[in-house]
């Protein structure tokens, strides 16, 4: 087989994944050229017209309000090397970056800086405990019917959100979580079972088990390296489930190595493949024409209310805004057993079966993520309006033990 001699642009390497057993198919996007060509225009230029196009709003509106979110991720940086607990930070309707804190002093230091603080009715890690508790049961029995439960660091509780009840497994579950009184919401929902971002489809970007183009086929996500300086490929890890080959433009690029997916078993959509001598996933994340390509620059998780973007065979380049993290979804994939899903992020970003794997970034060029799955496959257009998730990037490369490539 021969090699690929071209670099591989991060989220233009396209496909959805073709998981054997069952998946259900996409569907299918015309063929077009492996890689998005680059955009016009400068990069901020660019993402903040697509993002003003998404919300409805002028340029100069999105501007601002990604300025802000800009400024105050730094401060929150910042605050975060003197001590001050930053992971249950979260932006407030108005746009300001709220901060739950623990004393008085640490209150005060936020203020100081230009934040908001709250001291919360309930210590993050109590909640931490409740949704932990959670997950044992679940591992013990899935509940089919509970679609996710997550911390939720604006209304400080931890939120459970149901689809079915018609089972006692999840009549049980439910009940446990109300155990916990008023530090609990549960929430019903109708839309459809999550489902791991899946597709067989013609023109398919990276081919999973075969250098044919009309098979099935996942997004890239991003580059990374170990202590060696051996290159990897940091991708969901339904994608390579079997520690699967894949393929670019029908050559092999990069082997699965590690997943810790797997239908039916509880699992972390987190996996790795190592990328084959020659070849190579560049530091810019592709914008699909939407937008200029953007370049990597670290990974710093960004807050709840975020804004964010992520590139993908399917849907491209679409915005929305992380909703919260550390989510355990139950998903449902056809001719498949339930999976229960634990640590994702729940974000508005508008995905469809393609694009899992693909590659989410915040305008500042700090990688988030990679795709993983959505509850609502109906979502059009670049901002969505229904639940997907995605892998946090962080928590995946520490994990493995990797460090993220970035642009010089």
């Amino acid at each position: 087989m021969n090699k690929i001699s071209r670099t591989l642009s991060i989220g233009a390497i396209v496909g959805a994944v073709a998981l054997t057993g069952g998946m259900a198919a996409a569907s299918q996007p015309a063929t077009t050229d492996p890689t998005p060509a680059p955009s016009t225009g400068t990069q901020p230029t660019g993402m903040v017209k697509a993002l003003a196009d998404s919300l409805g709003v002028s340029v100069a509106e999105a501007e601002r309000k990604l300025d802000r979110q800009r400024a105050q991720q730094k401060t929150l940086e910042r605050l975060g090397t003197s001590g001050v607990p930053t992971r249950s930070a979260y932006f407030d309707a108005r746009g300001t970056l709220t901060v739950d804190v623990a004393t008085a002093r640490q209150a005060a230091e936020v203020k100081a800086a230009g934040l908001a603080a709250r001291i919360p009715a309930r210590a993050p890690s109590a909640l931490d405990r409740i949704k932990a508790e959670l997950d044992r049961l679940a591992e013990k029995k899935l509940p089919a019917g509970v679609e996710s439960w997550h911390v939720d660091p604006v209304s400080n509780k931890v939120v459970v959100t149901v689809r079915d009840t018609g089972d006692a497994t999840s009549r049980a579950f439910v009940a446990a979580a109300r155990s916990h009184g008023s530090a609990v919401t549960v929430e019903t929902t109708t839309k459809d079972a999550p489902q791991a971002a899946a597709a067989i489809a013609p023109g398919s970007k990276m081919n999973i088990n075969t250098s044919d183009v009309n098979g099935g086929y996942c997004s890239v996500g991003f580059g990374a390296r170990d202590q060696q300086g051996r290159q990897y490929l940091a991708t969901a890890g339904h994608c390579i489930k079997g520690l699967d080959t894949l393929y670019f433009n029908g050559s092999q690029f990069a082997k699965g190595t590690k997943t810790r997916f797997a239908h039916g078993y509880d699992s972390v959509d987190m996996g790795i493949a190592a990328i084959s001598s020659g070849n190579s996933v560049t530091t810019t994340v592709g914008g699909w024409r939407v937008v200029a390509d953007t370049p990597v620059k670290g990974s710093q998780r960004a807050a709840v209310g975020s804004t964010v973007c992520k590139s993908g065979a399917t849907t491209r380049w679409t915005c929305g805004t992380i909703s919260s993290y550390n989510h355990s979804v139950t998903y449902t994939d056809p001719g498949q057993p339930q999976t229960l899903v634990k640590g994702l992020a729940k974000s508005t970003v508008c995905i469809h079966k393609g694009d899992s794997g693909g590659a989410w970034i915040t305008n500042q060029g700090q990688a988030q993520g990679v795709t993983s799955g959505s509850s609502d496959l109906s979502c059009d257009g670049s901002f969505g309006s229904g639940a997907s998730w995605m892998q946090p990037l962080d928590d995946l490369l520490r994990y493995y033990g990797l460090t993220l490539n970035t642009a010089s």
